[in-house]
């Protein structure tokens, strides 16, 4: 069974520690990589010009910056990278957030893409049923929104009788696309039904398979077809041995009890995506390996995607190249501290791989459109 409709190779993101978390040692507070636009822009700006092809922007109320402003302020000083952008559903009323996303998908030139969140709204708590209830209301205003003369919607959450020329993206082949990452039954259908890539986090490789299988039947229901995108860190050294050395590094300074206060802080700490991290690291061995280069410490020390891939660049690689031949076609990859990381992974893995944006492979982004990179016809 083939997941990767067609695509040939993969687009390589890499993240922005917007939310704070970016750190030379995990739990260790050093002032120096504090979520802040100075440092965040830095890693931005930096994985740009490396080549990577997109960018998650995450989303938090407790610690860090806000989102769409951040993206909105990185338009004009970035050339080619596409921006993953984090929607927590119900926070933006649906009109002013498909105006939102209009004018930042002009800005942008196109480069926007969006990861639908359905997470709490800091302060308030609704069950699991209602929250992606909410979440699928806002998703259809905004389709509306992005190919229909006038948005006319009556739900729960939600009525309207608009016009919609107002809110119109530059997308204009449907919008930007909409990335998802979510482990319960209500949001694999949320996520089936409406979105088109399918975010999973670190797992042993039968379990990714067991997943895509899953999401590509549900989505069949809708006959839709779903691409899928894994949410990893990474540690690349010259030898294996530097690389297991720096994974150690990493966890020498963490007080397991601090550990434990930055997991739960998070909106999403009692989530079933986070409870499968958990018991990851349960299966992993007295060196916090779970199958081959896939290390699971780093969840010791956060909330969600707990584990990296480790090793010399050809292990790394062929790691990515495995995933990939499994139907994976999106990678959302992270270090610590993560301007260096990412430089490290461009200088010896990067190369090897056929990194594509998938707004142009899936023809959101006009091909006619000469003042931007993106718009010269660079099919990949």
């Amino acid at each position: 069974m083939s997941f990767t409709l067609g695509i040939k190779g993969a687009e390589i993101a890499w993240f922005a520690p917007i939310c704070d978390g970016d750190d030379d040692f995990l739990g260790n507070r050093n002032p120096l990589y504090k979520s802040n636009w100075q440092n965040t822009s830095q890693i931005v700006k930096s994985a740009d010009q490396l080549g990577y092809r997109n960018i998650l922007c995450p989303s938090s109320y407790q610690v860090g910056q806000d989102t769409l402003s951040f993206v909105a302020g990185m338009a004009p000083i970035t050339n080619r990278i596409n921006f993953l952008a984090a929607i927590r559903c119900g926070e933006v009323h649906p009109p002013m957030l498909a105006r939102t996303i209009a004018t930042l998908d002009h800005m942008l030139n196109g480069r926007l893409t969006l990861n639908i969140i359905s997470s709490d709204l800091p302060g308030t708590f609704l069950s699991s049923e209602e929250r992606y209830h909410r979440s699928k209301e806002v998703i259809e205003i905004l389709k509306q929104a992005w190919t229909q003369d006038r948005i006319l919607f009556k739900g729960k959450y939600y009525e309207f009788d608009l016009p919609t020329h107002p809110v119109k993206p530059y997308q204009q082949n449907g919008g930007p696309l909409l990335y998802f990452g979510g482990y319960s039954p209500q949001g694999l259908e949320l996520c089936a039904e409406h979105c088109d890539v399918y975010l999973m986090w670190p797992d042993k490789e039968i379990g990714l398979q067991n997943l895509m299988a899953t999401m590509t039947e549900k989505a069949s229901k809708y006959n839709r077809k779903v691409l899928f995108g894994l949410r990893i860190h990474v540690i690349v050294r010259e030898t294996e041995k530097e690389a297991r050395e720096y994974a150690k590094k990493l966890l020498s300074k963490l007080d397991l009890d601090l550990g434990d206060n930055i997991r739960n802080r998070a909106q999403d700490s009692k989530s079933l995506g986070v409870s499968k991290q958990s018991q990851l690291r349960d299966e992993s061995d007295s060196e916090h390996y779970v199958e081959a280069n896939l290390w699971t410490g780093i969840g010791f020390a956060r909330s969600g995607c707990g584990a990296a891939i480790v090793g010399n660049p050809d292990q790394v690689y062929q790691k990515l190249k495995r995933y990939m031949e499994l139907g994976i076609s999106s990678f959302i990859l992270s270090g610590y501290p993560h301007k260096q990381e990412c430089e490290l992974f461009a200088k010896y893995v990067l190369p090897r791989l056929n990194n594509v944006s998938l707004p142009e492979l899936l023809n959101r982004i006009p091909h006619d459109t000469p003042d931007t990179p993106l718009g010269k016809g660079n099919r990949y």
